[in-house]
């Protein structure tokens, strides 16, 4: 079955290797990208501070100057100068990042113009009292910093896809059907597709053949979205099985 067959929305993205984050920061660091490109790129930093955040707060430092570290990062490398080393060649999206954050953080320097600069300079929106949640329920004592910086960016691949994966149901009219399969994504029995069936006017069958669908198009929306943050194709499973080993 084909991508486009067990998406609930016609025009689904296609499978395949479709490298757009590393699209996205090469383009911002020949600064080729127009106003759109530079809004993605925003858009990307929002998407993954949190790991960065819960990094530098395993690393011993306290919620603020986390927060403050995180966003002063991201004002680094939001720059043209920090973006010009920037090398795709090098691997995965993921380890590129933190990396920079790591040199970003060895210097002291750039340590005491993120606390000046802190709340001044806002270049990504941080919710610093979410942010500061999420990190006290994770189960972060018997872990080094970086394997909590890996656990927090495989959690949020995985909210990524499971976002998208409900928008296209709800757009298809199946949100309500969504709610109810999708705990069939974690390997939870739901409801009976017989109980289902019932208050959807369905058959059995047809509810577990979109339970079926649903399975797939979700791990098809995780490779797509890993393949963006790898550098090629063949280190897909690779990053794929490495994320899985962090939860």
């Amino acid at each position: 079955m084909t991508a486009e067959s067990s998406n609930p929305v016609s025009g689904s993205d296609p499978l395949g290797f479709a490298p757009t984050h590393w699209t996205i920061v090469l383009a911002a660091a020949r600064g080729t990208a127009e106003s759109q490109g530079r809004a993605a790129l925003t858009e990307l930093c929002q998407t993954y501070w949190f790991p960065l955040y819960a990094y530098a707060r395993r690393r011993g430092e306290n919620e603020h100057t986390a927060e403050d570290l995180t966003q002063a990062f991201f004002t680094s490398l939001l720059s043209h100068d920090a973006l010009a080393r920037v090398d795709r060649d090098k691997g995965k999206f993921r380890a590129f990042l933190l990396t920079a954050f790591k040199n970003f953080l060895a210097d002291e320097r750039d340590r005491q113009q993120a606390q000046k600069r802190g709340g001044q300079l806002i270049v990504i929106s941080l919710d610093g009292r979410d942010s500061e949640s999420r990190y006290q329920l994770e189960p972060v004592q018997d872990l080094s910093p970086e394997r909590v910086f890996d656990r927090q960016w495989a959690l949020t691949v995985l909210d990524r896809v499971l976002n998208r994966l409900q928008a296209e149901w709800a757009a298809a009219g199946k949100g309500e059907l969504f709610a109810l399969l999708q705990r069939t994504l974690t390997g939870d029995q739901p409801e009976t597709y017989e109980a289902i069936a019932r208050q959807f006017g369905l058959t059995a069958g047809a509810v577990k053949s979109s339970a079926h669908r649903l399975r797939q198009r979700y791990r098809e929306l995780f490779h797509t979205e890993i393949s963006q943050t790898v550098s090629s194709p063949e280190a897909i499973a690779e990053e794929i099985r490495y994320l899985m080993s962090c939860l």
